[in-house]
């Protein structure tokens, strides 16, 4: 395509991990081309400065070596020509992660956003890749997994793809390698899951037909009349590693990272807690392609990666989201009621444990992912609120309470596909690229109108506000009980460890526990409680040996320095809430049965 710009990568050194790069542009900006890579990717909202990575760059122009000038971190402008300009350059590809770039001799994975310069004036240009083959013999088994579509190459294959725009260039990952290949449609779409690891025995049927309840009944909760999905077609992409966990969305695909040992095993007929963890982490990110993939807030309509892009909304689009993915897995029969209960657990449990959901709301939390949920530190429990974790018990209480005050007639289902309806799939039939966008006055709006209730109130308290969510009133009426199912409370520091080898950590001290009391610090390394030594495996054997309100003697290493505290053992308070149901009344189980949908 002659007016295209024109991108190939190749995967140049697999043992030093290195990707060249060369991008050509037919029609360079006289006054001298601009080029610049993204700081950050959409759904990780934290700048990663992925232009660090960029080993090498030169620049050519009718076979002449053409000045590059560097005009900031991630900026590079050429000086002035008439013909096709084309650079070339390494990419430095050794981040784990579904953020960035990977590879070594077992395969290749990149995200756009880390390896592909934008052409700045010409994004809204056709954009082509030519992917190719490594040189490298461990190479030649090697095919490709991505949702960009195909120009000139196969199925699967190394050769060209062409994206409509930078944008679309850039949310298109690519996976490259022997990875374990199955296909299976979903409502007619066809859905493409690749495994890339060593997974001994795994049962990619079950995980197939696992998905495909699941995509089905996505598709279906946001479409039900016309049960017609957003994309021609999907992409899982997964890393199975030893220990992982995490994921990122994209508008046809997702990449995954995962424990091997969450993968079903062939034979398995019972699921274990990381195959179903799993299971939500794949329904987490689909559900995306609807809730911020089409619909968005406001400043991500379009994206500017140059910089921070702050919205109060993340507990709409990852909260909401995070309340939805374990949802459908019971929606669509792949776990029951009894398993969901305990799933809605942790996120609660986990919220209660930490004071900081008194200091910040999840408005708060969200604009400030940047600047704290992104960058945690030690104290962050006593300061911080999740937006994922509250923003889905928010969610959950929003919808209690829509179905409740409208006797079942509304819910945040109808919320959620009037958002769907308005700022996604109407605004993109309309034939626009980049999405309206939503802002919090839309949302309050929103709320109102669907319900036909005065929810400002309701989303001040819950969502601009601090307090606890009345969850034990707001599940009553469904025939669910929460309850706190911790046994006789034990002896604690109010902290938690961590394993150094074989030395005991403390990682995090709670706000006005024991341990906060005393004078102890996150980073402490615990060494003995009167006079006994405290390793990794035996801190709560010894603290079992005390009663509450006992004093102990505690010596630490405080950086290279012995320290000793005078610590009071207080209860230990991790809370554990659990949510079990009532056969009786009816009234209760038919409502708890349309909220469940069974």
């Amino acid at each position: 395509m002659k007016n295209a710009i024109q991108y190939a990568i190749l995967p140049k050194d697999l043992a030093a991990h290195l990707f060249e790069v060369t991008l050509t542009v037919n029609a360079p900006d006289p006054e001298g081309q601009i080029f610049a890579l993204p700081a950050w990717i959409p759904g990780s909202y934290m700048i990663r400065e992925f232009a660090r990575n960029i080993i090498q760059i030169d620049a050519k122009a009718s076979g002449k070596k053409i000045a590059l000038k560097k005009l900031d971190k991630h900026t590079w402008q050429a000086a002035p020509c008439a013909t096709p300009l084309t650079l070339r350059y390494d990419v430095y590809a050794w981040d784990l992660s579904v953020r960035a770039a990977h590879l070594d001799q077992s395969h290749g994975f990149f995200n756009g956003s880390s390896v592909f310069l934008r052409v700045d004036g010409q994004e809204s240009m056709p954009h082509v890749i030519d992917i190719q083959r490594p040189d490298d013999v461990a190479g030649k088994a090697w095919r490709i997994a991505t949702a960009l579509p195909e120009l000139k190459a196969k199925r699967y294959g190394f050769g060209t793809y062409i994206a409509e725009n930078y944008d679309a260039l850039i949310d298109h990952p690519v996976e490259m390698g022997t990875f374990e290949l199955a296909t299976f449609k979903a409502h007619g779409v066809p859905h493409d899951i690749a495994i890339t690891g060593c997974v001994p025995n795994l049962d990619i049927a079950r995980l197939s037909a696992d998905l495909k309840k699941i995509c089905e009944a996505q598709i279906a909760f946001f479409e039900p009349n016309t049960k017609r999905a957003p994309m021609e077609r999907y992409v899982f992409m997964t890393m199975a590693v030893g220990d992982g966990y995490g994921g990122l969305e994209h508008r046809a695909s997702t990449a995954l990272i995962c424990a091997r040992a969450d993968l079903p095993v062939k034979g398995q007929k019972d699921m274990s807690d990381g195959y179903r963890g799993f299971l939500g982490l794949c329904s987490h990110e689909y559900f995306h392609t609807w809730n911020v993939k089409r619909i968005k807030p406001a400043v991500f309509a379009p994206y500017d990666l140059r910089t921070e892009a702050y919205t109060p909304l993340l507990w709409l689009f990852e909260g909401f989201t995070s309340y939805y993915d374990d949802l459908m897995l019971v929606r669509s029969g792949v776990i029951d009621e009894t398993a969901y209960f305990k799933l809605l657990a942790k996120p609660l449990n986990g919220v209660l444990r930490g004071s900081g959901r008194h200091k910040q709301s999840v408005a708060e939390s969200s604009f400030d992912a940047w600047t704290k949920y992104y960058r945690q530190d030690e104290n962050s429990p006593n300061a911080i609120v999740s937006y994922y974790t509250k923003g889905s018990l928010v969610a959950l209480a929003l919808d209690l309470t829509i179905r409740a005050e409208t006797k079942g007639k509304k819910s945040l289902d109808h919320v959620m596909r009037a958002l769907w309806q308005r700022y996604g799939r109407d605004f993109y039939s309309a034939g626009r690229k980049g999405g309206q966008g939503v802002t919090e006055s839309d949302v309050d709006a929103l709320f109102d109108e669907v319900t036909c209730l005065k929810l400002k109130r309701v989303l001040d308290r819950f969502v601009r506000g601090t307090d606890d969510l009345p969850l034990v009133n707001l599940l009553a009426p469904f025939g669910v009980i929460l309850v706190d199912t911790s046994k006789e409370a034990k002896p604690g520091l109010g902290a938690r460890t961590t394993r150094e080898g074989n030395d005991c950590k403390l990682a995090n001290v709670y706000e006005h526990g024991a341990a906060h009391r005393a004078g102890l610090s996150a980073g402490d390394l615990l060494v003995a409680i009167d006079g006994l030594r405290v390793s990794g495996a035996n801190l709560d054997g010894l603290l079992a040996r005390y009663r509450i309100g006992d004093a102990i003697m505690l010596h630490v290493f405080r950086r290279d320095e012995l320290m000793t505290f005078a610590v009071k053992l207080a209860a230990d308070d991790a809370p554990q809430m659990a949510l079990t149901a009532e056969a009786k009344p009816v009234a209760a189980s038919r409502m708890r049965a349309a909220w469940l949908q069974k």
